[in-house]
């Protein structure tokens, strides 16, 4: 169990927020697979104050859906914490600070990773966020910005005592981006430098992924990004492996063909079509990864217009799969 200030979670294999991916349709899926927490995409504080349409969308809460954390992302205390209060406003039960976005878009806006460079700057944010509202602020962040800064222990005590309830730690500098590996032998100097709940990010593929950065870090427990993509159902598994409970099977193929179908409809819904069909497309192909044809397959979805086109598509694809099995089957 992890405690969030006054939540808790049953649970502690967690969604990562990730840009233009943990949208409402797939955060809902995830957590239908029995995820205890999912977070939201990046969402920028002064669009979400404008209250744009995106911003909005992106922070939006489904009626079944708790916890639900919005993550925020800025430089500016001020409008950070107006920005924090709209979304409790909102309906989110958890405020998540972005000090971690490695993105030249975000960083030059000196916001996301950037915030590691100005340790005063990124407490005062936290401080005026987690005194705007009434419930838990969580922040996510990096090693530090290269390997002659690695700040964040630093950073995670004035994190604690400014008000911070939970920290995750994706096991990279900013200057590593996404190359290189994860270190969660570093992320145990944060554990060490703090009593509230530290979570590993980065790396984790699965269970023996998530078991290892566990013991190497010494964290409450990790958190799963880029290796969901396809599988909405791999937060339950890693869960079922560290915590000794019943085996999490990957659906069948008949199963997937379903859950591929529900996701896109969702997605239609929560958009409208035009919107959604071309945001559906890399989900659709990460779901087809390891499947026969899978190539022909993403390359057709990629050029075919229309909900009721693309479903024609899915259905043969995954008809086609089922097909090959059973005559494997019947082979055997």
């Amino acid at each position: 169990m992890i405690e969030i200030g006054n939540i808790k979670l049953d649970d502690n294999v967690l969604l990562a927020p990730m840009s233009g991916v943990t949208d409402l349709p797939f955060r809902r899926l995830v957590k239908k697979f029995g995820a205890s927490l999912v977070i939201s995409e990046m969402i920028a504080s002064r669009a979400m104050i404008l209250q744009t349409r995106e911003s909005l969308l992106k922070g939006k809460k489904d009626k079944d859906h708790f916890p639900m954390s919005v993550q925020i992302a800025g430089c500016d205390p001020e409008v950070m914490a107006e920005a924090a209060k709209l979304n409790e406003d909102l309906g989110a039960d958890i405020i998540d600070i972005n000090f971690g976005c490695p993105v030249k878009k975000v960083v030059n806006g000196f916001a996301g990773s950037a915030l590691m460079k100005d340790e005063d700057l990124a407490t005062r944010i936290m401080a005026s966020v987690a005194k705007a509202v009434k419930i838990p602020v969580t922040m996510k962040m990096r090693l530090g910005w290269n390997y002659d800064n690695l700040n964040a222990p630093s950073l995670a005590k004035k994190a604690e005592d400014v008000g911070i309830k939970m920290l995750t730690i994706h096991g990279r500098t900013r200057c590593q981006m996404y190359n290189g590996v994860a270190n969660w032998q570093e992320i145990a100097k944060v554990k060490q430098a703090v009593q509230i709940p530290v979570i590993a990010n980065g790396d984790i593929k699965n269970s023996d992924d998530a078991i290892k950065a566990m013991t190497e870090s010494g964290a409450n427990g990790v958190m799963i990004g880029r290796a969901c993509y396809g599988k909405p159902w791999l937060i339950a598994q890693i869960s079922a492996k560290i915590n000794n409970k019943v085996e999490v099977k990957t659906p069948e193929i008949s199963q997937q063909k379903q859950i591929v179908l529900n996701h896109i409809s969702e997605m239609v819904e929560h958009y409208g079509e035009k919107v959604a069909i071309p945001l559906a497309r890399k989900h659709i192909g990460w779901y087809s990864s390891g499947f026969k044809d899978s190539a022909q397959y993403r390359a057709q979805i990629n050029t075919t217009q229309g909900y009721d086109n693309v479903r024609e598509i899915i259905e043969e694809f995954y008809d086609k799969q089922l097909d090959a099995q059973y005559e494997n089957f019947s082979n055997s």
